[in-house]
């Protein structure tokens, strides 16, 4: 990305972690980052070339066509009813030539030797999440229907590119990078279990309150067990939208 000039910048993301747009932010200081998110909930003091405003990424992006040079999006799992939809509306406020990036994590954990168990919390987890995707319409399972993927090229994006990874979830990693990454996803998940799950296990799957509470100390003794070995998938799309701009696909 050309850094010389001054460009537009868009994120967006499902978390309410401020750290992506404030590192952008200060490292391209000639960049404008605007943060998006739905609900009013982001700090008064922020960089210069920050700022944050409201829109539903769900519905008709407020901003013009042809805005952004770089539009980043991540952990919209579970938010987002229409993906082709999405990526249409970031086409279209994309610039010519511009590009756009994407980065979900599978809601499925997995286990390259078997430790992640069929029935265990942490199967569960993927499982609950999935089927409660498809009963309020914004799917969870993103990463492993290759749904992100399809909306890119449905929109008409170009030099569409994939990178894969796994995210180490626990105590188990003996690499000291991945340790450190796997240590960080367990605090984000053990810390806050039920903030993760209440609503979607209660209000949407029907979960007792009690119910969830014994899930949960089942699934933080599954985490912090040395002998599974689970990891999240990880997806980055990214591409360009052509110079030339041609019409989405119908």
């Amino acid at each position: 990305m050309a850094t010389g000039g001054g460009f537009n910048v868009m994120g967006m993301q499902g978390t309410t972690t401020l750290g992506a747009p404030f590192d952008f932010a200060d490292k391209f200081p000639n960049a404008t980052v605007i943060g998006t998110d739905i609900s009013p909930n982001q700090p008064t003091w922020v960089p210069p070339n920050v700022r944050f405003e409201l829109d539903d990424a769900t519905q008709d992006w407020i901003y013009a066509a042809n805005d952004f040079d770089y539009i980043h999006m991540r952990y919209l799992l579970g938010s987002i009813p229409d993906w082709r939809r999405l990526l249409k509306q970031a086409y279209r406020c994309c610039k010519p030539g511009g590009y756009v990036e994407s980065l979900e994590v599978s809601c499925i954990y997995e286990s390259d030797d078997g430790s992640v168990k069929e029935g265990s919390p942490m199967d569960q987890w993927g499982k609950v999440y999935v089927e409660a995707g498809k009963k309020f319409g914004r799917p969870f399972d993103v990463v492993p229907a290759g749904i992100v993927q399809d909306a890119f090229r449905h929109a008409g994006f170009v030099d569409i590119v994939e990178w894969e990874f796994k995210c180490p979830i626990g105590v188990w990693p003996k690499d000291p990078k991945l340790k450190e990454i796997a240590a960080y996803a367990l605090a984000g998940i053990a810390n806050d279990a039920e903030g993760w799950v209440l609503y979607v296990w209660n209000q949407v799957m029907g979960w007792s309150k009690e119910e969830i509470a014994v899930y949960i100390a089942h699934l933080r003794k599954q985490l912090r067990d040395p002998n599974v070995h689970g990891y999240g998938l990880m997806r980055v799309v990214y591409a360009r939208k052509p110079e030339t701009d041609a019409p989405a696909t119908s």
